[in-house]
């Protein structure tokens, strides 16, 4: 599947329906009065957030999102039918923007969460409602009021307990594989990562989601590599993992250019809570370890971990301390009881990501 964030749409509700003008007409009956209904209702736009979704992809190819108006009024004083609302699905992360982006229209961070973005409009009044002991026979009527409009852009930002951050090559896919159930690729060149990925972690009889996004580079606030994108994917995350290569570039320098790159992006990156990792310790020697590990201790970290993404070693206690950061109940592990309660009493099928 695809990966898309980002996508602009068109939204419309339904009108309202006219208001019918009609009278009595029946045998015996001299003077029938005016019977015309009220028009219906028109559909609301509503989104919903769902479980299962992690793409907007379904976006690029249906952009136009029209409910349908309210029925008409009918004689007999019969009130036309409401049309049905228009419900529009979006993973869990996603945020409605104005068309300019300045605006946050709506945010949705838990399945199941609805709103009721654009109400349709109210069904015209019939000409029996205009009836008065000075207009015994109206013929005036209510065409029905117009639905609502709007260009907006919808913006997922993935929901996730840990980010993982880094240079490119300094082994966050194979990290990830490591301690989820994820199947990254991995390759010896730059830039293998070209979307985000998530998976589940599993330690200590716990659960959390990882989300690993593509390598920041010196500039990428400017839109060099891929640019700082794909960094408000990890905005909500409790804790970042900060993975440094120690077979790369001096670990201390691309310490301090990842950290910079946050810094320019905003949104308070660079204040959350970082495990900063010396990754592929199985390249080097533990003297070699332990000195570009009091590097990064000089240049800001508060603590090292030194592991090997490839043979897992020190990993145990980098998840540890990962811990240490999440609530009692982590939104993943929460998911996972409601879905065995689910299965346990028959009433549903669906089961966690």
């Amino acid at each position: 599947m695809h990966f898309l964030d980002q996508a602009k749409i068109y939204l419309k509700s339904g009108a309202g329906g006219p208001g019918a003008v009609s009278f009595r007409r029946e045998k015996y009956i001299e003077y029938g009065g005016p019977d015309g209904g009220n028009g219906g209702k028109g559909g609301d736009i509503i989104f919903r957030a769902v479980q299962g979704l992690n793409t907007l992809i379904d976006f690029r190819y249906a952009q136009h999102f029209k409910a349908k108006r309210g029925s008409h009024g009918q004689g007999k004083d019969k009130t036309g039918a409401g049309a049905p609302d228009l419900i529009i699905d979006v993973p869990v992360g996603t945020q409605i923007l104005s068309e300019d982006k300045e605006e946050v229209l709506a945010d949705f961070t838990e399945v199941g969460q609805e709103v009721v973005f654009l109400e349709g409009g109210m069904g015209g009044r019939g000409n029996a409602s205009y009836k008065s002991s000075t207009n015994r026979a109206p013929r005036q009527h209510q065409p029905g009021m117009p639905g609502e409009e709007m260009w907006v852009w919808l913006r997922l930002k993935l929901l996730a307990d840990v980010g993982l951050l880094g240079l490119p090559n300094a082994g966050k896919s194979t990290f990830i594989n490591q301690v989820t159930n994820a199947n990254a690729k991995v390759g010896h060149y730059a830039f293998t990562t070209l979307v985000p990925k998530l998976g589940v972690v599993r330690h200590k009889a716990r659960e959390f989601v990882i989300a690993d996004i593509p390598g920041l580079i010196e500039g990428a606030a400017e839109g060099a590599g891929i640019g700082d994108r794909f960094l408000g994917h990890i905005e909500r995350c409790r804790v970042l993992i900060h993975l440094i290569d120690i077979a790369g570039q001096d670990p201390a320098d691309a310490y301090r250019t990842v950290n910079a790159e946050l810094e320019a992006y905003g949104a308070g990156l660079s204040d959350k809570p970082q495990l900063v990792a010396l990754n592929k310790l199985d390249l080097a020697d533990e003297e070699l370890g332990e000195a570009f590990a009091k590097e990064l201790l000089e240049a800001g970290a508060d603590k090292v971990f030194s592991i090997s993404g490839a043979t897992g070693e020190g990993i145990e206690e980098l998840l540890d301390a990962v811990l240490g950061y999440l609530p009692d109940r982590t939104s993943t592990e929460t998911k996972a009881a409601e879905v065995e309660s689910t299965e346990e009493d028959g009433t549903g099928e669906w089961s966690p990501i």
